[in-house]
């Protein structure tokens, strides 16, 4: 009995976890939009979003019968059984999740709570029948298999659907409103409001009321019974409600986004609630009616569960004052909100996510289907459509926020009110779906026809988006796999097994929030360094410029020196040392990259001469940081590899070389940080013996080669090094003759002259 009172603690304790790592994924669904298009300032919409989740949660109670009996039949299964059935489940449900958030990669909860469930259940099941000598068709009988079925199917549909209307809702949106949609806004304006209004006021009653244990179910009945006259009620009293708004100078686009972002978040409260906590309080619900009986729990039967059993209303209220809380405290929610409002920007800029080839092949047909409808429209409507589609800022010349909003009201409005129409009517035909799912490809679909994955975005945005929904299905997978496993381990293991996955998890979280924070922290400085390159004065850039390049050279003069005793050793743990010291250069070289698109919008502006320097010295820490990962990462590979060592006289002429070199980086260093050039002359005298030097054993590692006295792989490794060190040292006299030149103010004639002295 007592292992069974641990698990249920546990499970009421992994229930707390699972909230808070459950609303880090799920608040992107409520959240995405309101804060894309800045509708309020974030206090605002965070408030408006935490009273829907307290009203939603506190309609709950009906909707915890799915955790009991929606996926399996209870009544064939023992206490013990179902126990190690939902432990297995919440601690799958808590890693999987949490993985999803680290990375800011938006999953859905109904998901992993469906085939976690699923994927304990049938491991539990073929335990059963096997021990029992039936053969494996039997398991058919211990699941819900029409009901898991009917859940799967509904949730996967709903991606294509939900993509495709909001993608021709958008489209038919924007013709009428046009992006300078301020213009429109009395007329269609007030009539969209009220339509918009309606569907969200509609959506509340169907989705977010229905499992409300208060609410007479002949409320429910009628709503569903009557819906084509609540919603044409409803548009022509919320039509006149957003005229009078309108009068009295309100934005009314604002009133429909914050409605619809309250909404969502009470829907998400009342409906998705059982993915985090259904599971602890049916086996609490288990646990009770187990301990009122003197059967062993091997053998008791949880008939039980297959009969409605509301929550506690103070149950769902802590539940929903955690969800609160999480929302407002958890960085990993602003992570997973990040990706999706960066994947539906109007604006261009760098991309999060890298191309791959199911992307190109996907924007390349776009491209063509686009170009064959393009040709077969009027002339008159692709004008339209042109003047429609037409930017604001194209039209104004320029932008004049420095940070505008990822995407205006309209499609802030389109994305809530779509999303809210297709779950409600899902929900009234008894189509079980995924909000996330829906959320997500609605927001992607109105991007796409809002033009915002432009030529230069197309690709990258496509393979976020596949992406996610590769880590959808993954999601899936892992969620019957890992739950089945850890269902087996319980259940041949029992207290062990519990204690075992319990620190399992447990470390699992500790390392990927010490991975989320590093992030976070990376990304920080990214955004410090874009601010600071953004406002500060054209001398101010071109010391802070010089500075980072300083730094820079200093930071592969140790990473240098680290691979050169890593290979004269053939130490794993100097080379390592030297990888991490160049993986801090490229987090420090992507801050540099990131302001790179700032700078170059701002080359004709007041900051044009320090522009024009930050663009020179960016070209030349490309090149140097590339030289400098070469030969830390080709030194890794051969000493990972095992293969042959350099020999004594390659590891010789490396050492003086290195000596050189670093010698050469330091003074460098120490010029740019003074900004004190009175040695330049020597420095510049030293650098042709040092090339002389590589020449030489260049020259006589050819002879080698000829001779065949030494490996292929230790010429390749031994050449590329002296190649990329020549490289290094080009680069840093470059760097110093940029910031001399500067310093004399000679690059007001001719600042680009200092390009053509590549390879010297």
């Amino acid at each position: 009995m007592e292992l069974f009172l641990v698990v249920v603690v546990l499970l009421f304790f992994l229930a707390i976890t699972d909230l808070v790592v459950g609303v880090s994924n799920d608040a992107v669904n409520f959240l995405n939009s309101a804060i894309g298009s800045k509708v309020a300032n974030r206090n605002t919409i965070m408030i408006v979003a935490s009273i829907g989740i307290i009203i939603g949660a506190t309609f709950a109670s009906g909707m915890m019968e799915v955790a009991r009996k929606g996926i399996f039949n209870p009544q064939f299964f023992t206490f013990s059984e179902v126990m190690f059935i939902f432990l297995a489940v919440m601690l799958t449900d808590i890693i999987l999740l949490d993985l999803f958030n680290t990375f800011g990669l938006p999953t859905s909860t109904t998901v992993s709570i469906v085939f976690e469930l699923l994927g304990a259940s049938v491991a539990m099941a073929v335990i059963k029948v096997m021990g029992n000598g039936e053969g494996l068709s039997a398991v058919s009988q211990y699941i819900n298999s029409a009901s898991a079925l009917k859940i799967i199917l509904g949730i996967f549909l709903s991606v294509g659907v939900a993509f495709t209307v909001g993608a021709l809702v958008q489209y038919i949106t924007r013709i009428l409103f046009t992006f300078d949609y301020k213009k429109n806004i009395k007329g269609v304006g007030i009539i969209w409001s009220g339509i918009s209004l309606a569907a969200i006021f509609y959506f509340l009653l169907i989705k977010g009321l229905k499992g409300a244990s208060f609410v007479p179910a002949s409320f429910i009945a009628f709503t569903a019974n009557n819906t084509f006259l609540l919603l044409l009620i409803s548009a022509v009293f919320m039509t006149v409600v957003s005229f009078i708004l309108h009068t009295a100078k309100v934005n009314i686009l604002r009133i429909v986004v914050l409605a619809g972002t309250f909404s969502l978040a009470m829907a998400f409260a009342g409906n998705d609630l059982v993915n985090f906590i259904g599971v602890p309080l049916a086996g609490f619900e288990s646990y009770n009616a187990w301990s009122a009986t003197q059967e062993s729990p091997d053998t008791f039967l949880m008939t039980a569960l297959a009969a409605k059993y509301p929550a506690q209303t103070y149950m769902l209220v802590i539940a929903g004052i955690i969800m609160v809380v999480t929302l407002w405290l958890s960085r990993k929610a602003q992570s997973v909100t990040e990706t999706e409002v960066n994947l539906g920007r109007q604006s261009e800029g760098l991309e999060r996510f890298s191309s791959n080839a199911l992307a190109r092949v996907v924007v390349r047909f776009g491209n063509q289907v686009g170009m064959v409808m393009g040709r077969s429209l009027p002339e008159s409507w692709q004008k339209k459509v042109r003047k429609a589609f037409a930017p604001i800022n194209d039209v104004d010349g320029k932008n004049e926020d420095d940070d505008p909003p990822a995407f205006d009201l309209i499609r802030a409005s389109v994305n809530l009110t779509v999303a809210s129409i297709l779950i409600a009517i899902a929900t009234s035909l008894k189509l079980p779906l995924s909000t996330t799912y829906v959320s997500f490809m609605v927001a992607m679909g109105t991007s796409l026809s809002d033009r915002a994955w432009g030529r230069d975005s197309a690709v990258y945005r496509v393979s976020g988006v596949l992406n996610v929904i590769g880590g959808w299905f993954l999601t899936a997978f892992s969620a019957f796999s890992v739950a089945g496993i850890f269902a087996y381990l319980l259940h041949s293991f029992e207290g062990y097994a519990v204690v075992g996955l319990l620190i399992l998890a447990m470390l699992f979280i500790i390392n990927t929030f010490r991975y989320h924070r590093k992030t976070e922290k990376k990304k920080v400085k990214i955004v410090e360094a874009r601010k600071r390159k953004n406002m500060i004065s054209a001398d101010e850039m071109i010391q802070t410029t010089r500075d980072s390049v300083a730094e820079t050279l200093s930071a592969i003069r140790e990473g240098y020196d680290l691979t050169m005793e890593g290979l004269k050793k053939e130490d794993i743990g100097f080379l390592q040392k030297a990888s991490r010291s160049m993986q801090q250069l490229q987090e420090s070289n992507e801050a540099f990259r990131y302001t790179f698109y700032g700078a170059i919008r701002r080359i004709q502006e007041e900051m044009g001469e320090g522009s024009r320097i930050y663009l020179m010295a960016y070209d030349l820490e490309q090149d140097i940081v590339k030289s400098a990962n070469f030969i830390v990462d080709a030194a890794y590979q051969h000493v990972n590899d095992l293969l042959l060592p350099l020999t004594e006289n390659q590891i010789q002429e490396l050492k003086d070389i290195s000596v050189k070199e670093g010698t050469y980086l330091q003074q460098a260093s120490d010029m740019l940080r003074t900004n004190d050039y009175t040695l330049k002359g020597e420095l510049m005298d030293n650098k042709n013996p040092i090339f002389d030097q590589i020449e030489i054993m260049l020259t006589n590692q050819s002879q080698s080669i000829k001779k065949a006295s030494l490996s292929a792989r230790n010429s390749i490794l031994f050449i590329g090094i002296l190649l990329e060190t020549k490289e290094l040292i080009a680069v840093t006299s470059r760097f110093v003759k940029l910031f001399h030149s500067v310093k004399n103010e000679l690059t007001k004639d001719n600042p680009w002259v200092l390009f053509s002295e590549r390879g010297q």
